[in-house]
C-alpha cells in the first residue's frame, strides 16, 4: 500500500486550482449558446465572430502595440540601471538610485497610476505635452512598472557572471562598448530575454496603470474586458480569451525548445573542444 504524500496531494490541487479554470474557459470558447453557463454544444462560430468584432480586435491589437513597445523600451531602461547597480562603485546618491528603480515593485498600482495622470496633466499645462493621454502615456506609465522588474532580474544575473572574459578582453584593447556588446550581452542573454518576456506579459495584462493614462480612443484588451464584464460575460471574451492562452503557450514552448537546442549544441561543443584537447595532449 503506498503512503499517503501530503506534498504530492498539494502539488496536485495548486496546479488544478491555477489551470483548471483556463481549461473551463477553453472549453466554454466553444459553447454554441450566448449564455457561457448553458451548454449548448459545440461550435467555433464565437471565434469566426471575433472579426466582425472591430472594437474588441482594435483593443486587442492596440494592446499588443504597446506591450511591444514597453518590452523593448524597459529592457534598455532597465539594463542600464542594473549595469549602474552592479558594475558602478560607491557613488552619491547610490543607495536614493536604487530605491527609486525597485519602488514600483512595492508601490500599489493606484498610486503609480495617479502620480503619472497628475504628471502627464501638469506637463500639459506647462510645455504643452501632453495634448490628450492615449497610446504613448500608457507606453511610458507601462515601461515605468517594468522596467524595475528587469532591473532586478538582470542584476541578479550580472551579480554571478564571471568578469574575468571581460576583463582579460579590455586588457586585449577591446573598447568598453565593444565588450558590453560581443561578451557581457551573450552572458545575460538569458535575464534579457525573461525581462523582455515579463514586460510583454505585465503590460498585456495591467488594467490599474491604464485605467488611469489612457484617453478615448484608446482602449487597450484589459479595459474592454473589464467593461464588458459588467453586463455579463460574452462568449467572444472567451474565444479572445483562448487565442491568447493559445499564443502564449506556443510562444513559451518554442522558446524551450531553442534554449534546451541551444543547450545541446554547447554541451556538443565542449565536447568537441574536450575531444580535441585530449587528443592534443596525447
Amino acid at each position: 500500500m503506498k503512503k499517503f504524500n501530503f506534498s504530492r496531494v498539494m502539488l496536485i490541487a495548486g496546479l488544478l486550482f491555477i489551470y483548471l479554470p483556463m481549461l473551463i474557459l477553453v472549453i466554454y470558447s466553444f459553447n454554441a449558446s450566448r449564455l457561457v453557463t448553458v451548454w449548448g454544444g459545440w461550435s467555433t462560430k464565437w471565434y469566426a465572430g471575433l472579426l466582425d468584432n472591430t472594437q474588441l480586435m482594435n483593443a486587442v491589437l492596440r494592446s499588443l502595440e504597446i506591450a511591444t513597445y514597453t518590452a523593448i523600451a524597459a529592457t534598455a531602461l532597465g539594463t542600464l540601471a542594473a549595469l549602474v547597480l552592479t558594475r558602478i562603485g560607491r557613488f552619491r546618491g547610490r543607495t536614493l538610485f536604487g530605491g527609486m528603480v525597485t519602488a514600483p515593485l512595492v508601490m500599489p498600482e493606484v498610486i503609480t497610476g495617479l502620480s503619472l495622470l497628475l504628471l502627464f496633466v501638469a506637463m500639459a499645462q506647462l510645455i504643452g505635452w501632453p495634448m490628450e493621454r492615449g497610446v504613448v502615456t500608457i507606453w511610458i506609465a507601462h515601461t515605468t512598472f517594468c522596467t524595475a522588474y528587469v532591473a532586478v532580474v538582470v542584476s541578479a544575473r550580472l551579480r554571478e557572471i564571471d568578469r574575468s572574459m571581460e576583463e582579460a578582453a579590455m586588457d586585449l584593447g577591446a573598447k568598453p562598448w565593444k565588450v558590453f556588446f560581443l561578451i557581457t550581452i551573450p552572458m545575460i542573454a538569458p535575464s534579457l530575454a525573461a525581462g523582455a518576456m515579463m514586460s510583454f506579459a505585465l503590460s498585456l495584462d495591467d488594467l490599474v496603470l491604464a485605467s488611469f493614462v489612457s484617453g478615448p480612443g484608446s482602449t487597450t484588451l484589459p479595459m474592454e474586458i473589464f467593461s464588458a464584464v459588467r453586463m455579463g460575460v460574452k462568449p467572444e471574451i472567451n474565444a479572445i480569451a483562448s487565442l491568447i492562452l493559445l499564443f502564449i503557450s506556443m510562444a513559451t514552448f518554442l522558446l524551450w525548445f531553442f534554449t534546451r537546442r541551444a543547450e545541446k549544441n554547447r554541451k556538443k561543443a565542449m565536447l568537441q573542444i574536450k575531444e580535441q584537447e585530449r587528443a592534443a595532449q596525447a
